[in-house]
């Protein structure tokens, strides 16, 4: 009995902490911190599951964990740049006295740099995730303020022909320029294609099984 009342007694203090407006851009701060880890791992966790098992070689053991470190290191990032993210934002606000756009900017710009600033295949991906989004907007953005035309006509066609066209170029030509990850999936679907035996790898398996080549 007293357990429960030492419970409920800690569970009202602390959401009556939480109520506390002065506390509110501390925790969230902290909200923060736990959202980009959850959100990190629900991401990953698939991708490196299927890409894993798709492209990976190796034994159960190493895939498993290659799927495991490729989600916490994922997780782990997020959860740090946010923090590092709207921790500065707070400072600046707190120091200016008012939240100026700017401040975005820079927070951003350091949270990069310390978390997302390490050359590694998971910082690759999503830094060049991020900036095909940006560029997306900083083209809807010009447009907006009149910096560039309207475009009579949907430029999409186009930028999907000039996407295309260039990646498949530099596969065929000059693959080394691109992450392994791509290089690997358009190996499956460009090279691979190109090669069988007999209808097992034709059309059941990609390539002909172990026993079945001696």
């Amino acid at each position: 009995m007293a357990g429960s009342d030492l419970y409920k007694t800690l569970i009202f203090t602390i959401n009556n902490i939480l109520q506390q407006e002065k506390y509110k851009a501390a925790l969230a701060v902290i909200k923060g911190f736990r959202n980009g880890a959850v959100y990190g791992a629900k991401i990953r966790a698939p991708h490196a599951l299927v890409m894993t098992f798709l492209f990976r070689s190796g034994s159960l053991r190493d895939k498993v964990k290659a799927i495991a470190q490729a989600t916490y290191t994922h997780s782990r990032n997020l959860a740090c740049f946010v923090f590092t993210y709207k921790g500065l934002q707070t400072l600046q606000q707190r120091l200016q006295g008012k939240a100026c756009q700017s401040h975005s900017f820079l927070a951003a710009c350091l949270g990069g740099w310390l978390v997302f600033g390490e050359n590694n295949n998971i910082n690759s991906q999503i830094n060049m995730y991020l900036l095909s989004r940006t560029l997306f907007g900083l083209s809807r953005l010009a447009v907006e303020k009149g910096y560039i035309p309207q475009p009579k006509k949907d430029p999409f066609p186009l930028f999907a022909a000039l996407v295309w066209g260039i990646v498949l170029w530099l596969f065929e030509y000059h693959p080394h320029t691109l992450q392994p990850s791509l290089q690997s999936s358009m190996s499956y679907l460009y090279h691979d294609s190109n090669v069988w035996h007999d209808i097992s790898d034709f059309l059941v398996y990609n390539k002909p099984r172990a026993g079945a080549q001696e």
